[in-house]
């Protein structure tokens, strides 16, 4: 495993251009800013941390040496080592609404966090926030100065809302049109509950698990209790099974919700000390991963279960080792997601 200088946290890297939910038989493509997107059928990018119980990190593991498996089945793996090139494009989305007001002054030192998160890595960084509805404060640009200009726009607003779900639904799009080759991400500051999202859940997740986009969230006001039962290593039965208690679980903690399914890391904070704590410790975690993918294998039908599928990564030569990765992806067209759910 090499050791990458240029990503942000160990879940900002999976590829828009790669997902699972795309098929395409063309060659690798030679881009101009200088690495090769291999362009590849149904394949699932899975990162991977993997620590010791005590946090120190486990190097030089071989593919051989992991076991993923979807829905509970072996998946034969690759690891990719070429990382070190990868760019970034990432959407920062801020609440402003509601508790918003008393957050705000805690985001003073935002904009060289941003710089830390993202490293040398090329970057696109667009900026906004979002009460009822989303607002794009600054577009796309790889200089920090416009990302700087973005965030000195940032300022409270006077809405009862906070639609989480339609706000990352908006800022997913806005990756997914960019058709770009770099992995895609989006920064959620926020409250952990949605308040007002005419978007359904299950649209919103199945989205994030069609496209590879990862959701690192950043939340204050937590619930002591508000934890996510039932997801990690598929829980529910069956697909949509899964998908119903992710649904379940947007609904108590939107903001870890999304971030546990699509890869991501969930940090909550009270104080500033916690805020500056919780992005040091993302920026942290720009080294040291491992990138594994799969081609998923069929069903008996012929053709890969539709809906929400659970990942679960392992090291049998290391059983207490602690391992981070992205817990799902989603196959099949959105419209197979139950109407009841919709």
């Amino acid at each position: 495993m090499r050791t990458p200088a240029i990503i942000l946290a160990s879940s900002l890297i999976l590829f828009s251009q790669t997902g699972a939910a795309q098929q395409s038989n063309a060659p690798a493509q030679q881009d101009n800013s200088g690495y090769t997107l291999k362009t590849q059928a149904n394949v699932v990018l899975v990162p991977a941390s993997v620590r010791t119980k005590q946090g120190e990190v486990i190097y030089a593991l071989r593919a051989d040496q992991f076991v993923v498996e979807d829905n509970g089945v072996p998946q034969t793996i690759q690891l990719d080592e070429d990382t070190d090139t990868l760019g970034l494009t990432l959407v920062v989305l801020v609440q402003c609404s509601r508790s918003a007001v008393m957050e705000y002054a805690k985001l003073a030192g935002l904009g060289s966090m941003l710089d830390d998160l993202a490293g040398g890595a090329p970057r696109q960084i667009a900026i906004a926030s979002y009460g009822k509805e989303a607002t794009l404060l600054g577009d796309f640009s790889p200089d920090p100065q416009d990302t700087a200009a973005a965030l000195g726009q940032l300022q409270p607003c006077e809405d009862s809302e906070a639609a989480t779900l339609d706000a990352v639904a908006w800022a997913s799009s806005l990756l997914d049109a960019r058709k770009d080759h770099n992995r895609h991400a989006i920064l959620l500051i926020s409250e952990t509950r949605d308040h007002g999202s005419r978007k359904k859940p299950a649209d919103v997740i199945a989205a994030l698990g069609q496209t590879n986009t990862v959701v690192d969230a950043v939340s204050f006001s937590p619930g002591k209790n508000e934890i996510l039962s039932g997801l990690k290593f598929g829980g529910g039965s069956g697909p949509f099974g899964l998908l119903i208690s992710a649904v379940n679980a947007a609904k108590k903690n939107a903001a870890r919700t999304l971030a546990a399914l699509s890869g991501g890391e969930y940090i909550n904070f009270t104080t500033q000390k916690s805020f500056d704590g919780g992005l040091h410790q993302l920026s942290n975690r720009i080294h040291n991963y491992y990138l594994l993918s799969f081609r998923p294998q069929p069903a008996q039908s012929g053709s890969p279960v539709e809906g929400l599928h659970s990942i679960r990564v392992r090291v049998p030569d290391y059983p207490d080792a602690t391992i981070g990765s992205r817990q799902n992806y989603f196959s099949g067209s959105l419209d197979s997601v139950p109407a009841d759910l919709r």
